[in-house]
C-alpha cells in the first residue's frame, strides 16, 4: 500500500483520543505529519495519543479540545491548530456518536445529537478547513461513513446515524465537485464492524472484524499524491458484508 510523504503537512483528525480516530492520526504521524489530536472530554486519552504520535515520528502535536458540532467552538479549536502548528492541509472527520435504539423510543436530544456528531460536525469543519486549503491549493479531506450508506441502508435501530452517514457521503461528493479546480480532494472511508466497536454480530465477513489497519490502509490511498485525481469516492471497508443477508 502506499505510504504518503507528509513532511510539512499538518493533520486534524476529529475524535482521535481512542479509537479508529487515535489508529489514524498515529498513522499520520508515522508519515511524517505534524499532528493535532482533537477531542471533545477524553483530555487524558488525547494527551496520551498525542505523546505516541511524537513517539511515531510526528515533528509537531498539539491537542485541541472542542465541539464540533458548535460553530464557534470549531472556530476555535482551528485557530488553536493553527497557532500550534499551521493551517489544516488533511483533515479526517471522525466524531460520530451512534444510538442503538428503535426510532420510536429515541428522545430528541439523542435523535439531534447523532445527527449533528456524524453531519452538522462533518460540514463544519470542513467549512473552516477549506479557505487555507484552496490558498495553498492543496489539501486532502477524508470522511467517515458507514458501510452500504451509499446504498440507502435503513434499520428502526440507529437509524439517525444511517441517515447521518448517507448525508455525510452525499456532502463528500458535493465537496469533491465544488474543488475540483482547487487541488483539494474530497472522499470517504466507509468501515462496518471495526475491533472497537461495542456489538459484533454472530457472522462477520471473512470471520472477523476489521482492523484498525484496514482503515488506515484506505486513507493512506486518499492522501497519496498520486490519488490527486481520485475525489468524491467512498472506500468500502467490510469484507463484502452484505446488509441483505442480516
Amino acid at each position: 500500500m502506499l505510504a504518503p510523504d507528509l513532511d510539512g503537512r499538518t493533520a486534524l483528525v476529529t475524535g482521535s483520543a481512542a479509537g479508529v480516530g487515535r489508529a489514524l492520526a498515529l498513522d499520520l504521524a508515522a508519515r511524517g505529519a505534524a499532528v493535532a489530536v482533537h477531542y471533545h472530554s477524553s483530555e487524558g486519552a488525547a494527551a496520551a495519543t498525542a505523546e505516541e504520535a511524537a513517539d511515531r515520528g510526528a515533528p509537531a502535536v498539539t491537542t485541541v479540545q472542542g465541539d464540533v458540532t458548535d460553530p464557534a467552538s470549531v472556530d476555535a479549536l482551528f485557530d488553536r491548530v493553527e497557532d500550534a502548528l499551521s493551517p489544516v492541509d488533511v483533515l479526517i472527520n471522525n466524531v460520530g456518536d451512534f444510538a442503538p435504539v428503535h426510532w420510536e423510543d429515541l428522545d430528541v436530544d439523542t435523535w439531534h445529537r447523532v445527527l449533528d456528531t456524524n453531519l452538522t460536525g462533518t460540514y463544519l469543519c470542513t467549512r473552516r478547513a477549506l479557505p487555507a486549503m484552496r490558498e495553498k491549493r492543496w489539501g486532502r479531506i477524508v470522511n467517515v461513513g458507514y458501510a452500504s450508506s451509499e446504498r440507502g441502508l435503513v434499520n428502526p435501530t440507529n437509524f439517525p446515524y444511517f441517515a447521518a452517514k448517507a448525508g455525510v457521503l452525499m456532502f463528500t461528493r458535493m465537496v469533491a465537485a465544488d474543488t475540483q479546480n482547487d487541488g483539494v480532494t474530497a472522499n470517504a472511508v466507509s468501515p462496518y464492524v471495526v475491533e472497537n466497536s461495542d456489538e459484533f454480530p454472530a457472522d462477520l465477513p471473512r470471520g472477523r472484524a476489521a482492523a484498525f489497519d484496514d482503515v488506515t490502509q484506505a486513507v493512506r490511498f486518499f492522501l497519496d499524491e498520486g490519488s490527486d485525481y481520485v475525489s468524491g469516492a467512498n472506500l468500502t471497508i467490510d469484507g463484502g458484508w452484505l446488509p441483505e443477508d442480516v
